[in-house]
């Protein structure tokens, strides 16, 4: 089959696949932070102080519902790009078939959950009365696009487990600059307040992922499918679950965590829960050169890996480290020293905007353990370790749910220790993940001795909770 955009990753200079792979994919990331952005500066700026608390406040409640489709999305991505490396072009159709329809009704349910129990749970946060009517407006408009935000992202991991990173970057581009324009037109031309921000996101997501479909039924050679290609293959689709579904509830937990910490946000009122959202907001860009050097690593691992090259796995972990220390010391430096400019973008008021910036510093200083974690779970990913998403979800919800209350009261931290917490939950999740990682002896030591795909637990080796998933025949 012709490998029109796509790379095969299992030959050549693992760092130029890294880096030619990471970049549209960062550029493509940065862009989808934009939605976000978009929504927060217009907000701030036009509507005001509450209305930008509103939108922060219930974004760990829709970062839960997103999570727990997308997770799905990318174990099937895993799945394709190991089958890719092994050139099964006949499975990784299957693959796309199988996780397409599994993303059409996981969305569909979780969406109309969200919608209904949107009051509840911002009231079970502890969100301010001011402003609980607003998030729930946001909440439920967002439950609305959650289709569109799981079909673009599964798409986008399809396109990248075969190794372009750079067509679904051109329609969220595109999608980005609608949002925009909206946002202003919504927002600030028909005063919609909150809503128009919401719906300006919502229309967005739709272009971008009708359009993203369009292009890869249309060029890309994997998605040209036959009728022999639309089987419900059940063990295809186990596969694609037993993987999709730990990265699920690893994103699900992270985000119950993050509802935890929000709760103790709402706790010290509208200041502080605006100066949260707008450090949260940039915390995501900063999460983005991470998370496309992890997406990188996990498409090259996992072709590797399907390729039987797990020397190849090795070599691309020690790259991609390096990688990040590098990433790490450019963003400790802007953020620690720039942190209150880049706050005065999202608002005016000059209280949220020293909060913030002092937040800004306080993390700037973990960025590296951040970085490990993203290398190493890129890479445990990529060989399809579901077990490790699993554990690295309930270290962070352990630390999320312990260190906010402990930073914040018992340490006399105040307000600030919800952000020294984050920087030490990133310190425990960074540990965990590299404890895991010493297990894999075998990729460390470049051995290749893999038979197939399949990951399961082998009783002998789990003797502990960093021992567990072995490579075993089928």
């Amino acid at each position: 089959m012709a490998k029109t955009n796509t790379i095969d990753m299992t030959k050549g200079d693992p760092v130029k696949h890294l880096i030619v792979f990471a970049i549209p994919a960062l550029i493509g990331n940065i862009f989808q932070q934009v939605y976000n952005l978009a929504d927060t500066a217009i907000v701030g700026h036009y509507v005001g102080k509450d209305a930008l608390a509103a939108v922060g406040a219930c974004a760990s409640i829709t970062f839960l519902f997103f999570a727990l489709c997308n997770g799905i999305g990318s174990g099937g991505g895993i799945i394709a790009s190991q089958y890719y490396g092994a050139h099964d072009d006949d499975k990784v159709k299957n693959c796309i078939v199988n996780t397409g329809l599994i993303m059409l009704l996981v969305p569909a349910l979780f969406g109309t959950v969200g919608f209904i129990t949107a009051p509840l749970l911002l009231q079970i946060l502890g969100t301010p009365a001011e402003i609980i009517a607003g998030s729930t407006l946001y909440v439920r408009y967002m439950c609305c696009g959650l289709v569109f935000v799981s079909i673009y992202n599964y798409l986008c991991s399809m396109l990248r487990a075969l190794g372009d990173s750079r067509s679904p970057l051109y329609f969220l581009i595109m999608s980005t600059i609608v949002n925009l324009v909206l946002d202003v037109l919504f927002v600030k031309q028909f005063n919609m307040g909150i809503q128009g921000a919401a719906l300006a996101t919502v229309i967005s997501q739709f272009i971008s992922a009708i359009s993203c479909g369009i292009y890869a039924v249309k060029k890309n050679p994997y998605f040209k499918l036959s009728k022999k290609d639309f089987v419900i293959n059940r063990e295809m689709s186990f596969k694609v679950i037993r993987l999709g579904v730990p990265m699920s509830l690893q994103f699900s937990l992270i985000a119950i965590s993050s509802m935890a910490v929000q709760s103790i946000v709402n706790s010290y009122g509208t200041t502080t829960v605006a100066a949260f959202t707008s450090t949260n907001r940039i915390e995501q860009l900063i999460h983005q050169p991470y998370a496309t050097l992890g997406a990188a690593l996990s498409t090259f691992c996992g072709q590797n890996y399907g390729a039987k090259q797990n020397e190849r796995v090795y070599e691309g972990y020690r790259k991609g480290m390096r990688l990040m220390v590098i990433m790490s010391m450019v963003m400790t430096f802007t953020m620690f020293f720039l942190g209150r400019a880049v706050c005065s973008l999202f608002v005016s008021d000059t209280e949220v905007i020293e909060l913030g910036a002092l937040g800004l510093r306080i993390n700037s200083i973990f960025y590296m353990a951040l970085g490990l974690i993203y290398v190493i779970r890129g890479v445990l990913t990529g060989v399809g370790d579901a077990f490790f998403a699993l554990l690295n979800g309930i270290v962070e919800v352990i630390g999320r749910f312990t260190l906010p209350l402990l930073m914040t009261g018992y340490a006399g931290f105040g307000e600030t220790g919800i952000w020294l917490s984050t920087g030490l939950v990133w310190v425990l999740s960074g540990v965990t993940a590299y404890m895991r990682y010493l297990k894999h002896k075998d990729i460390r030591m470049g051995r290749n001795f893999m038979t197939n795909f399949h990951m399961g637990i082998d009783p002998e080796s789990f003797n502990g909770i960093f021992k567990g998933l072995r490579i075993r025949k089928a």
